[in-house]
């Protein structure tokens, strides 16, 4: 036992899970939907990459849903590392740690349910439901986020569904198309 919970720790997590919305945008736009790059002469694909790919061309494919085994093997020693040199306890550490795989867990099981033949019934996953969707069968360019759409209303990628075309590359995010994006 670490022992009792502080206020340190709940306002770790609280953080934590504040900034969710934030992380969920910024890793899908600029890691998952990262174009294969040639960076001195190397090609730079990783395979979370190309496996999001993958998963835009056929979204009911549940194997392509979560993310890569491989991807999670070598990310956690070092968020492990990361937590453990910017906390200042032990006990902090476990607190980030367990706070950091609860956020994981229920991306995971969100973007797994919204990808089957489940039927959601509360208002707010009815709304995570339908805007995942519409970025899958829509327009690959908005409605990023999975677990909360709040950091797509921050960060300007939450229009109104009509107001957006669709675009001719969401099953096919490797591919260019002029003009896809909504002004």
């Amino acid at each position: 036992m670490l022992g009792p919970l502080s206020w340190h720790d709940v306002a770790l997590a609280a953080a934590l899970v504040a900034f969710e919305p934030l992380q969920e945008w910024l890793i899908h736009v600029y890691v998952l939907h990262w174009k294969p790059r040639r960076v001195f002469g190397f090609m730079i694909d990783p395979e979370v990459c190309w496996k999001h790919r993958a998963h835009h061309e056929d979204p009911w494919n549940l194997d392509d849903v979560f993310i890569p085994r491989r991807t999670l093997l070598a990310l956690f020693p070092l968020l492990t590392a990361l937590w453990w040199a910017i906390t200042p306890t032990l006990e902090l550490w476990m607190s980030a740690l367990i706070t950091a795989l609860s956020i994981g867990v229920v991306y995971e099981w969100t973007h797994f349910l919204v990808h089957t033949t489940y039927k959601p019934r509360s208002t707010v996953y009815k709304r995570i439901f339908r805007y995942h969707r519409l970025h899958h069968f829509k327009n690959e360019h908005f409605w990023y986020g999975v677990t909360s759409h709040m950091g797509d209303r921050i960060l300007g990628t939450l229009p109104h569904q009509r107001s957006v075309k669709t675009s001719p590359t969401a099953r096919n995010i490797g591919a260019t198309a002029a003009g896809d994006c909504a002004e």
